[in-house]
């Protein structure tokens, strides 16, 4: 299946590839389940799900089964040319047709994961507007 992304965004108020100001909300893509990931719970087991959406914040996993609301976990996937492998909190999660959407928050997401994020989430952008 084709990446097909959406992308919702804060009103603009002098968004710049800097990224985010304060009270402003980082842009977010809609992936769809195009982009696998590895959950890595703190007792050492390893749970499979797809990328929903995404920003430089968190975003929504889809999941087979829920996962209790505010476990630290490790996440691993690959975007583009980057693999991002950083700390994130689990939100509560929400049941889904097939499945569950499992949000998520970065915790202390680095400088570099953060702008392998931006650079590889705008080029999603930039093919979806393109195309």
């Amino acid at each position: 299946m084709p990446y097909t992304h959406t992308v919702h965004a804060a009103p603009a108020t002098g968004t710049s590839s800097a990224g985010p100001r304060a009270g402003q909300r980082p842009f977010r893509v809609k992936l769809r389940g195009s982009v696998l990931v590895i959950i890595c719970l703190p007792n050492r087991r390893q749970v499979r799900g797809k990328l929903h959406q995404l920003s430089t914040s968190g975003g929504v996993l889809h999941l087979e089964s829920s996962l209790d609301e505010k476990i630290a976990v490790d996440l691993v996937f690959h975007l583009g040319s980057a693999t991002i492998r950083e700390k994130a909190q689990t939100l509560f999660p929400m049941w889904a047709t097939q499945g569950w959407l499992q949000p998520f928050r970065f915790t202390g997401l680095s400088e570099n994961s953060r702008t392998a994020l931006e650079i590889n989430l705008q080029s999603f952008l930039d093919r979806t507007e393109g195309g």
